[in-house]
C-alpha cells in the first residue's frame, strides 16, 4: 500500500476511534447525570418523607409590647377566638421563626401572639368551612386587627390565599398541644414523621377523584391553579365531612398531604369589639363614648359562670371597613379593642371573643 494512502487510512481510523469514544464518554456521563438526578430526587421525596417533625424548642415567653398593645403569652388550652386571619410567605421563607425553626411558606403552620409555640390549633374558615389543623411556631401578626398569620400553603388549603384575609374561627387542641410541648421540651420521643404530622387519623374513604378547588388552590408561575386530589368521606356530624387534600407541590418541594374538614356555613359579621365587662355601667359608660363612631350594642355572654358585656360596633361589610373603625376606636385609648366575628346563628357564643 502507498505510504499516502496508508497514512490517510490510519488517520481516519484513530479519527473513528476518537469519536467512537467521545460518544461512549457521552452515554457514560449522561448514564451518570441521570443517575445522580434520579437519586437527588429520592433523596428529596424519600428524605423528606422519612425526617422527623420540625418542632424547635419549646416556648411561651414573657408579656411584650408592640405599638403600644400588650401581649400576655399562656398556656391557655381553652383558647378560642373569631377573627381575622393573614397569611405571609416569601419574605421570611428559610427564616428562623419565634422559636427557632426555620420558616418553610410551603408547610402548613401558623403565627400567633400568645400561644406557646409549638402547639396546636384547628383554623377554620367560616367563609367557606375549610378547617385545618395547623401547628403555631412563630409570633404575630403584629396588624391591630388580625389574629392570627398563616403560612402560604396554610392560606391555600383554606381557600383564601389570592383573597389575602378571611374570617376564621381559632381553637387550640388541648391534648396535640401538649404532646408537642412534650416532645419539644424532650419529655417525649417524636414519633410522627412530616407528612404524619399534617394528617389526621381517620375511618378508610371511599372513592377518589381529582377536582379543583373552588380556584383557590395552589397558584403556579403560569398564574394557574393547580388540581388536589380529595378523598372524601360521607358527611358526619351536623353535615361535616373530611377531605383528604393531597396539594401539587410549589417551586419544586416536596408533596405534602393535610386533612381538610368541610364545615357547615353559617351566615356572620365583622364588628369591632371595644371592650368586654363584667360590670355592665362600664360597658354602657364606653358605648356611650364611642356612640356616634358607628351603630353599636352590647351584648352579655355567659363565660364559665361569669356574665361579660360586650361592646361592639357594627356590623362592617368588609375587613378594610374594619381595619379603619379598629384604629379610630384604640386611638381613643381602648388599646385592647379587637376584630370579632360574629355568627348569626349564635353558635359557639360561649367565649369573650370568639363567635
Amino acid at each position: 500500500m502507498p505510504r499516502n494512502a496508508r497514512k490517510a487510512l490510519m488517520q481516519g481510523w484513530n479519527k473513528g476511534r476518537w469519536a467512537a469514544g467521545a460518544l461512549a464518554i457521552t452515554v457514560l456521563l449522561a448514564g451518570c447525570a441521570e443517575t445522580q438526578l434520579a437519586v437527588h430526587g429520592v433523596k428529596r421525596i424519600g428524605g423528606a418523607q422519612q425526617q422527623p417533625v420540625q418542632i424547635g424548642s419549646y416556648k411561651v415567653g414573657n408579656p411584650y409590647e408592640i405599638a403600644g398593645q400588650w401581649y400576655y403569652p399562656a398556656a391557655d388550652y381553652e383558647y378560642k377566638e373569631t377573627g381575622i386571619a393573614s397569611w405571609y410567605g416569601p419574605k421570611f421563607h428559610g427564616k428562623k421563626t419565634a422559636n427557632g425553626e426555620i420558616f418553610d411558606q410551603y408547610e402548613v403552620s401558623a403565627a400567633h401572639r400568645t400561644l406557646p409555640m409549638p402547639s396546636v390549633v384547628r383554623v377554620t374558615n367560616l367563609e367557606n368551612g375549610r378547617s385545618l389543623k395547623v401547628r403555631i411556631n412563630d409570633r404575630g401578626p403584629f396588624a391591630h386587627s388580625r389574629i392570627i398569620d398563616m403560612s402560604r400553603r396554610a392560606a391555600q388549603l383554606l381557600g383564601f390565599e389570592q383573597k389575602g384575609t378571611a374570617k376564621v374561627l381559632v381553637e387550640v387542641i388541648e391534648d396535640e398541644s401538649r404532646q408537642m410541648a412534650a416532645i419539644a421540651q424532650g419529655k417525649a420521643a417524636p414519633a410522627v414523621t412530616v407528612a404524619e404530622q399534617q394528617t389526621v387519623s381517620a375511618a378508610p374513604r371511599d372513592t377518589v377523584e381529582t377536582v379543583r378547588l373552588d380556584n383557590d388552590g395552589p397558584i403556579t408561575d403560569s398564574g394557574e391553579p393547580t388540581k388536589s386530589t380529595i378523598k372524601r368521606t360521607p358527611p358526619t356530624e351536623a353535615g361535616a365531612s373530611t377531605q383528604a387534600v393531597t396539594q401539587s407541590p410549589l417551586d419544586g418541594t416536596v408533596e405534602e398531604t393535610a386533612v381538610v374538614q368541610m364545615e357547615p356555613v353559617s351566615p356572620s359579621s365583622i364588628y369591632v369589639q371595644a371592650g368586654a365587662f363584667s360590670v355592665y355601667d362600664n360597658a354602657l359608660n364606653l358605648r356611650n363614648r364611642l356612640y356616634d363612631m358607628a351603630p353599636s350594642k352590647i351584648e352579655p355572654v355567659d363565660v364559665k359562670g361569669t356574665t361579660f358585656y360586650r361592646v361592639r360596633l357594627g356590623p362592617l361589610n368588609t375587613v378594610p371597613e374594619a381595619d379603619i373603625l379598629l384604629e379610630r376606636v384604640i386611638a381613643t385609648g381602648q388599646n385592647g379593642a379587637k376584630v370579632v366575628v360574629e355568627c348569626a346563628d349564635g353558635a359557639l357564643q360561649n367565649s369573650v371573643s370568639g363567635c
